[in-house]
């Protein structure tokens, strides 16, 4: 009977362990999803600026 309630604890924690780690990945997945998309929005702002990408001459060698 030990043995199995054992066994019972151990499945216990495992299954608990294995949700905490896809609640952590989902965390990680989702901060990433909104940096990207803060970045998005970032670069969607700047890209109006009336700054020049490049240079307006080629460079003298």
């Amino acid at each position: 009977m030990y043995e199995y309630e054992f066994a019972k604890n151990r499945s216990a924690d495992l299954i608990r362990q294995a949700d905490d780690e896809r609640r952590a990945r989902e965390a990680v997945r989702l901060a990433r999803a909104a940096r990207r998309e803060a970045e998005a929005r970032g670069a969607e702002h700047e890209s109006h600026s009336r700054r020049p990408h490049r240079h307006r001459f080629a460079r003298a060698v």
